[in-house]
């Protein structure tokens, strides 16, 4: 009995150990194109999403590792590792997906609704599509704990939700917000299914 409660301890701090290393480096990565990006006197910022572009199109997979400055990055940082390190908790691969498919959304939303002449950057986004999936994966999962986390996750960050209205601020892209959330939301309901189906909630 003491062997396996070794073995666990051992096995869930080196999980945690490479979530951590994970998130160290895509948040380093970003800071290093921040420092480049100042250093090149902030011409990186117009590879961000022009609506209403064919070139916007394919500034999409770019935008979230742009920021229109240190102080922007900075108010991203806090919040992609606390929602990120939730997002992946349980498997690793969720952490991915939920990128990869808010970086979708988030960037389909402000290529369509962005005003044209605008430019969408930054992993605002994408964080919002960690919101939406920890949010609603007790909806979809209906386990205790997925509900528990959910309920935590609205508790703590709730008022983040004020960012995907459009009278927040003026240089806000509440579109990338919006349609994170949403993304977020469509991958704890694909994952919630999935699992569902396959017995592994119960």
């Amino acid at each position: 009995m003491a062997d396996l409660v070794r073995t666990e301890t051992s096995t869930l701090a080196t999980e945690l150990r490479t979530n951590a290393g994970v998130l160290a480096r895509w948040t380093g990565l970003l800071w290093v194109i921040a420092l480049v990006n100042a250093i090149l006197g902030g011409s990186l910022a117009s590879f961000g999403i022009h609506p209403h572009t064919l070139l916007g199109l394919l500034e999409i997979p770019l935008a979230p590792f742009l920021h229109a400055g240190f102080f922007h990055l900075l108010a991203n940082t806090v919040p992609f590792l606390v929602l990120g390190a939730l997002t992946m908790g349980r498997k690793r691969m969720d952490f991915y997906v939920v990128s990869a498919v808010s970086t979708i959304t988030a960037g389909l939303g402000a290529w369509f609704f962005g005003a044209s002449g605008s430019v969408h950057l930054g992993a605002s986004g994408v964080i919002f599509g960690y919101l939406g999936f920890l949010l609603a994966r007790g909806i979809y999962e209906r386990s205790a704990a997925t509900i528990a986390l959910s309920l935590f996750c609205g508790w703590i960050f709730g008022s983040m939700l004020w960012g995907v209205l459009p009278f927040l601020a003026a240089g806000v892209s509440w579109q990338s917000h919006l349609f994170g959330f949403l993304g977020g939301i469509l991958t704890a309901r694909q994952l919630g299914l999935e699992r569902r189906r396959a017995g592994l909630v119960r």
